[in-house]
């Protein structure tokens, strides 16, 4: 099926707008995500009506601590990446196979957003593999969800272009974007990318109004010094604010890292502290078991506002809303 963004070339190649990466496939390529084509001087999406999963999920898994607590969300996931992570936990579906097929089943968009209205969930989130290469199918899904009353959520590695983001801005509700290192050499030697971009698009996103919240896997030994960590929370706190969530997660092996240490509990909570000591007003950690590192605390007085166990939620008054001081905390909580 034609795909959105791209431009025609000289010689029936073709130039992708969708991510930074801006690949030019000339007559019968695909581009890196594995899953865009140039067919006969057209570009097409391989995945404009493919799913390869839908479920509903907590909210907190995606993870969004601060985006309607304690709430379902319909998840829905396609196939390819634009990123070549070495520790992707869903490579499976991320990476095409050596045939090229590409897995999962056909659905028009009608049928995926009607399917999370009768869901109940409270939002559609898009996840799994990188939801920027299957752009088509959530700009027509998501308005769909949207004029029935559900928000949408993106679960992203932050690499796609403004051109993709922009025709989004009034359909997307909220993001989780990884800001997997603060170093170059980590995208291009771990993940097949690039710093830059990201950082620009987490700045882009907060300006279009969306709620943003990011994500740090802390992997042993590749982005966990005190250095890069204490550059990642600074660049948090100075260009996205101290009110943005910052999700610090164990590392545990996976995919070409199987064989990697897991992260110890003592050096996700040291991470932990160097995002509270540069004035991160939320900081959580995830994939361990913590007494308070999932929990949410009021910034003006440190009482608990929310207490979490596993995905279970617990608010301590209502929500977004300190039962000591009356603060209201930032998010979006109805």
């Amino acid at each position: 099926m034609k795909a959105m963004l791209w431009d025609p070339l000289p010689g029936a190649a073709v130039q992708c707008r969708l991510c930074a990466h801006a690949c030019r496939l000339k007559k019968g390529g695909k581009g890196l995500c594995g899953v865009r084509a140039n067919l006969n001087g057209t570009l097409i999406s391989l995945v404009r009506d493919v799913i390869t999963s839908a479920q509903l999920d907590p909210v907190e898994k995606k993870p969004l601590y601060h985006f309607l607590p304690g709430s379902k969300t319909f998840s829905v996931g396609s196939a390819g990446c634009n990123f070549t992570c070495l520790f992707c936990q869903n490579h499976v579906i991320a990476r095409l196979p050596d045939n090229g097929r590409v897995p999962g089943r056909h659905v028009r968009p009608e049928a995926l957003a009607q399917a999370a209205v009768e869901s109940r969930a409270r939002s559609i989130a898009f996840t799994y593999n990188e939801p920027t290469v299957f752009f088509e199918l959530i700009h027509e899904t998501a308005e769909l969800a949207q004029a029935a009353g559900m928000r949408a959520i993106l679960v992203s590695n932050g690499f796609m272009s403004k051109d993709c983001l922009l025709p989004l801005r009034r359909r997307i509700a909220a993001i989780n974007v990884d800001l997997k290192s603060f170093r170059d050499q980590f995208y291009k030697e771990y993940c097949g990318g690039r710093l830059q971009p990201v950082l620009d698009n987490l700045k882009a996103v907060k300006s279009l109004g969306w709620w943003l919240e990011v994500t740090t896997l802390v992997i042993p030994g590749i982005n966990d010094s005190a250095a890069e960590l204490g550059e990642m929370a600074a660049f948090v706190r100075d260009e996205l604010g101290p009110e943005t969530p910052w999700h610090l997660s164990a590392f545990h092996g996976a995919h070409l890292m199987a064989a990697h240490p897991a992260t110890p509990l003592s050096r996700l909570e040291e991470a932990w502290r160097i995002g509270r000591e540069a004035g991160l007003h939320f900081v959580y950690m995830g994939n361990v078991r913590s007494a308070v590192g999932a929990n949410t605390f009021c910034p003006s007085c440190g009482a608990l506002v929310i207490e979490r166990r596993g995905y279970a939620v617990r608010f301590s008054g209502a929500p977004g809303k300190c039962p000591a001081c009356g603060a209201e905390l930032p998010g979006v909580w109805k």
